[in-house]
């Protein structure tokens, strides 16, 4: 009985360890995308066996914070009313969406700089196909511009925010302003012309 008794014990240790490496992680990389698996192992208070027996490579590691940060992020996103007008709905996931890359942009580094080509995208697939969601329905209603693919103006977005990170980053955009024009950016991409309305 002893013997069976430990067993859930550890596996709740090794829950309890793992969980704790990813917060390590999400808080490590976020202040350097050059964080090591021994700083990481250190702000986790854990041992390297420990560490690698969970995580057994820096790029396992890595993804795991950046599904964590996902994972985070899309319990905001979901809270965003998408219900109403579409230029409505587009400048609040906006915003949402900057903060959230802003306070991941670090973690997304590394995982760009860590993971096989294609793989960050791959993780992205749900908050941009919201995106896409809500651009197809504005543009079925007639608020968003038709000529272009939904595909494309959701790409554009994309860029358009992790620039403004890249653009904070760097000094060349006051954070405080980040979110406005992010916002201010997509709707002058996605809305359709005062010239071309009722077309």
């Amino acid at each position: 009985m002893a013997h069976s008794a430990t067993r859930p014990a550890r596996r709740a240790d090794a829950r309890q360890n793992a969980e704790k490496i990813v917060r390590a992680a999400v808080t490590c990389l976020g202040r350097s995308a050059d964080a090591s698996m021994n700083d990481i192992a250190r702000e986790a208070g854990v041992g390297r066996v420990t560490l690698y027996g969970h995580f057994p490579s820096r790029e396992a590691l890595v993804e795991a914070a950046l599904i964590r940060l996902l994972a985070q992020g899309d319990e905001v996103l979901e809270a965003v009313d998408l219900t109403g007008d579409p230029r409505d709905g587009l400048r609040a996931l906006m915003e949402s969406g900057w903060l959230l890359i802003a306070q991941a942009a670090s973690v997304l580094q590394a995982a760009q700089a860590s993971l096989p080509p294609g793989r960050v995208h791959e993780l992205h697939a749900k908050p941009e196909q919201r995106v896409h969601d809500l651009i197809r329905r504005g543009q079925t209603e007639g608020v968003f511009r038709a000529d272009v693919p939904a595909e494309l103006l959701a790409s554009v977005l994309h860029h358009v925010l992790h620039g403004a990170a890249t653009d904070v980053a760097t000094g060349r955009l006051d954070a405080a302003d980040a979110a406005r024009f992010v916002a201010e950016m997509a709707l002058a991409v996605c809305v359709v012309p005062p010239a071309r309305t009722g077309n």
